[in-house]
């Protein structure tokens, strides 16, 4: 049988309740056994501008690929990126190979290649 759950106090300012929480658990206050999923359909993430410098031979490319898929290049680029840093999160050495494998010559002649060890 789980403990009651401790009361959770009323504070005069968000400093005091950024303190407070820093310092208890959240896990003290409630019953996580009645807690239930929820969906929030219309929360958009943050996004941030950024400036990158890529050949135009691969904006080319991916404008092509875009068009193919009747999607805007920017949203392809960024379903690509998130494709692989989600990959690479999961097996980071094979990703990595499988990079190396993939990138076009003209990218690999501009750096080494690595060597296993």
């Amino acid at each position: 049988m789980t403990a009651k759950p401790k009361k959770i106090p009323k504070f005069k300012t968000e400093d005091e309740e950024r303190d407070f929480w820093a310092t208890h658990s959240a896990l003290d206050y409630f019953d996580i056994s009645t807690a239930r999923r929820m969906s929030f359909p219309n929360l958009k993430p943050t996004t941030k501008s950024i400036s990158i410098r890529l050949p135009e031979s691969l904006i080319d490319e991916l404008k092509i690929l875009a068009n193919k898929k009747d999607v805007p290049y920017q949203s392809l680029a960024k379903i690509y990126l998130a494709r692989e840093v989600a990959r690479e999160r999961r097996a980071p050495f094979a990703a990595d190979e499988l990079a190396v494998a993939e990138e076009p010559a003209e990218y690999r002649a501009k750096k080494p290649l690595r060597r296993k060890s």
